[in-house]
C-alpha cells in the first residue's frame, strides 16, 4: 500500500512538472521557491544549522552539498527526500509531506537550472553597511596611487600574488574601450607604443578623457541602460513615456558634477523629467507597476542600490525593505498619502511620504509635490548620505575592473570585499565635487587596473580580490568596432544631441535605435532599469554572428575594401586586436584568403578575426 501511495504520489509530481513546464513562464524563485524553502527547510539547513551536511545559505553552498543536479530533479537526493516511502527518510522531518504541487515547484525549479535571486543568502548578516562617508586613512608611503596602496595591504592580508603588468598595446586598448568604447586607431597605437615618454599612461589617460564627445557617446550607453532612456519604444507614441536624451548627452558632454546630475533628475527640468515620469503602460497593469510605485523602485535601485520591488509588492523576501518603505517614496511624486496594495489587493492604509533612508531628514506631509520632490533631491545628495557615492564608484569600478567592490552592484547592503577601498573612492569622489571623470581617471591610472586579468578562485561570499576580470563588449562597442574596421557606420545619428558638425563625426552605435543584431548581443529594450548586461554568449547571438542578415552585410562591405588592401593581414590585426600577428597566425590568414584573394575569402577572414575572444572581450 506504501509502495502504491509513492508512486501515485511521484506520478502527481511529473504530472504537475509537466503541466507547469507547458507555461513559458519560469519558476519564480523570490516568490515561488524562496517561500517554499523558508517554510520547509530553512530551520534545519540555514545560517549555521547544516544537518546532514546540507546548507541552503546560498545557491553555491546548496551545489557544494552534491544533493542536487541541476537540469535533473530526477537524480537529485534533494528532491527524491521530498517523496521518500520510509518517514525517517523523507524531508521534512518531523513534519507532513510537502504537497505535491510544492514539491512539483521544486523540480521544476531544479529542472530549470537552480536559478537563484542574485545576491540572496539566507545567511543572517552581520555586518551593517554604513550610510554616512567613512574617511580612510591610506596605508604604506606617501605619494603612488591611493588603490594601489589599499590594494597592497589586502593582497598581502589575503596571499594574493598581484598580477602583472599589461604591455603599452594591451593597455591603450582597454583603457580606449573602457573610457570612450572605440578601438585605438593604427597610427594611435604606433606612436604610444614607440613613445618613450616617463609619464605616457597618465598622460595618454588625461588626453582620452578631454574628448568630451567620444566619451559622451559611449557613456550614454551605460545611463541609458540605468535611465530607461532610449530612442524609440513603448509609451513614446501616445505619450506615456518622455525622453531626456538631449538633457543626458549634454550633462556627459559637461562631465556635469554627479550631485547635480542627480538633483536635476529628481526635481527635474523639462529636459529631464522623462526619468521621474516612467511608463505609463496602456491597459489595466499591477499596482506594482503604476509611475509613482516605478519612482521609488528606480530611484532606490539606481542611486542607492536598493531592490525595491519585492518590498513593491509585500514585505521583500531578499532584504529588509517593507511594503511601507516602497509606498512611502512613491508618496513623494504623488504628492499625496497612497493606497498600499499587497499582492495587487488594497490593503486600507494609505503612506504618506518618506524618503528611504528616514534617519537623513523628514519630507513635510503638507507641502506640495514640487516642494517634496526639491526636498528628496536635497536628501539624495546630501552631505550625510554616503550610499549615494558608494553606488556610483561601485559602479565604475564593476564596469572597468569586470566585478564590483559590492555584488550584485544592486544590492549595497551587501559587505564589500574591501571596505577600504569602497570608503575611500566614495569619499574622494565627494570630497572632490562628484567627479566622474576624476574617479575614473583614478581607477586607470592604478597599477591595479594596468594588470593582467585574472579568472577568480573563489565566488560568492569566498571571494577574494585577484585582479580585473575580462569584461566582453557591450553591443554598442562590439557594432562600433565592427563598423570602424569595415567602413560601414550607417550615415546619421537617431539620437536628439548637438554633437557640433554632424558630419565630421562618425556614427556611433549608442545613438542609433536598436536593431537586431544589438539586442542579439545585449542591448536592452530599456522598459526596466538594467544595472548590468548579461555576459554569457547565448544561441541568438551565435546565429546573428553566423549567418544573420546585417552582420553578414558588414562584413562583405568590409571585404570589398580588404581585397584592395596590400598588407591587409597586418592592417587588421592592428586595428582589431591592437598588435601584429604571428608568424603561425600569417600562415593561418593566407590559407584563409587563399592565392588571389576574392571578396568571399577576404569576408571569410574578416569573420574569423571578429569572432576570436581576443576580439570580443576587453582583456
Amino acid at each position: 500500500m506504501r509502495d502504491r501511495k509513492t508512486m501515485i504520489l511521484k506520478t502527481q509530481i511529473a504530472f504537475l512538472i509537466a503541466v507547469t513546464s507547458l507555461a513559458p513562464a519560469k519558476v519564480d524563485f523570490a516568490h515561488e521557491v524562496l517561500p517554499i524553502l523558508k517554510e520547509n527547510c530553512a530551520k534545519c539547513h540555514t545560517n549555521g544549522k547544516y544537518k546532514g551536511g546540507l546548507s541552503l545559505d546560498t545557491r553555491e553552498t546548496l551545489l557544494d552539498s552534491e544533493t542536487v543536479e541541476p537540469g535533473d530533479s530526477q537524480n537529485s537526493l534533494f528532491i527524491q527526500v521530498l517523496t521518500a516511502q520510509d518517514e525517517d527518510e523523507r524531508m521534512p522531518h518531523d513534519a507532513d509531506p510537502l504537497p505535491t504541487d510544492s514539491i512539483a515547484t521544486l523540480a521544476k525549479w531544479v529542472n530549470e537550472g537552480l536559478a537563484w535571486e542574485k545576491g540572496f543568502t539566507f545567511k543572517k548578516k552581520t555586518w551593517k553597511a554604513p550610510l554616512g562617508h567613512q574617511k580612510v586613512d591610506l596605508p604604506g608611503p606617501e605619494g603612488g596611487n591611493p588603490i594601489d596602496r589599499i590594494a597592497a595591504v589586502y593582497f598581502q592580508k589575503n596571499r594574493v600574488q598581484p598580477p602583472a603588468s599589461i604591455s603599452d598595446a594591451r593597455f591603450l586598448r582597454r583603457v580606449s574601450l573602457d573610457l570612450v568604447g572605440l578601438l585605438p586607431l593604427q597610427s594611435e597605437l604606433e606612436k604610444f607604443v614607440t613613445s618613450d615618454l616617463g609619464e605616457k599612461r597618465e598622460a595618454k589617460i588625461k588626453q582620452i578623457l578631454s574628448r568630451d564627445l567620444d566619451y559622451a557617446d559611449h557613456w550614454m550607453t551605460f545611463w541609458n541602460d540605468l535611465l530607461r532612456n532610449d530612442y524609440a519604444g513603448t509609451g513614446f507614441i501616445d505619450g506615456g513615456r518622455r525622453q531626456i536624451t538631449g538633457w543626458l548627452y549634454l550633462s556627459l558632454k559637461e562631465n556635469k558634477p554627479y550631485d547635480q546630475f542627480v538633483r536635476e533628475l529628481l526635481n527635474p527640468t523639462a529636459e529631464s523629467e522623462g526619468f521621474i515620469k516612467g511608463i505609463k503602460w496602456r491597459g489595466n497593469v499591477n499596482a506594482s507597476q503604476v509611475p509613482e510605485i516605478q519612482f521609488a523602485q528606480n530611484v532606490s535601485q539606481i542611486f542607492f542600490g536598493e531592490n525595491m520591488k519585492c518590498a513593491s509588492c509585500h514585505d521583500s523576501f531578499i532584504n529588509d525593505w517593507k511594503l511601507e518603505d516602497a509606498y512611502g517614496m512613491a508618496a513623494i511624486i504623488a504628492g499625496k498619502p497612497l493606497e498600499m496594495y499587497r499582492c495587487d489587493k488594497p490593503t486600507g492604509e494609505k503612506m504618506d511620504a518618506k524618503f528611504l533612508f528616514h534617519e537623513l531628514g523628514p519630507i513635510d506631509k503638507t507641502s506640495s509635490r514640487d516642494d517634496r520632490l526639491k526636498r528628496v533631491a536635497e536628501l539624495a545628495t546630501t552631505e550625510g548620505n554616503g550610499r549615494l557615492a558608494r553606488t556610483i564608484v561601485n559602479r565604475l569600478w564593476a564596469r572597468l575592473m569586470g566585478r564590483g567592490l559590492v555584488e550584485p552592484v544592486d544590492m549595497m547592503s551587501n559587505r564589500p570585499w574591501s571596505e577600504d577601498m569602497l570608503d575611500y573612492l566614495a569619499w574622494d569622489f565627494a570630497k572632490n565635487g562628484y567627479n566622474l571623470k576624476r574617479t575614473l581617471s583614478i581607477i586607470v591610472s592604478s597599477r591595479t587596473y594596468q594588470s593582467a586579468t585574472v579568472i577568480a578562485s573563489k565566488s560568492g561570499e569566498g571571494f577574494v580580490f585577484e585582479g580585473p576580470s575580462a569584461k566582453r563588449m557591450t553591443a554598442e562597442q562590439f557594432i562600433d568596432a565592427v563598423w570602424g574596421i569595415t567602413k560601414t557606420a550607417p550615415g546619421k545619428i537617431d539620437a536628439k544631441v548637438e554633437r557640433k558638425s554632424e558630419k565630421a563625426r562618425v556614427v556611433r552605435a549608442s545613438l542609433v535605435k536598436s536593431t537586431l543584431l544589438m539586442r542579439a548581443l545585449g542591448r536592452p529594450n530599456r522598459e526596466q532599469v538594467v544595472t548590468t548586461r548579461p555576459a554569457d554568449l547565448t544561441t541568438l547571438q551565435a546565429l546573428e554572428l553566423n549567418n544573420g542578415r546585417e552582420f553578414v552585410n558588414y562584413l562583405n562591405r568590409g571585404a570589398t575594401k580588404l581585397v584592395d588592401e596590400k598588407e591587409r593581414v597586418e592592417t587588421l590585426y592592428l586595428e582589431a586586436l591592437s598588435r601584429l600577428p604571428s608568424s603561425l597566425e600569417k600562415q593561418v590568414a593566407r590559407e584563409i584568403l587563399g592565392a588571389r584573394v576574392t571578396p568571399e575569402s577576404a569576408a571569410d577572414f574578416l569573420w574569423a578575426i571578429l569572432m576570436l575572444p581576443e576580439f570580443q572581450f576587453i582583456n
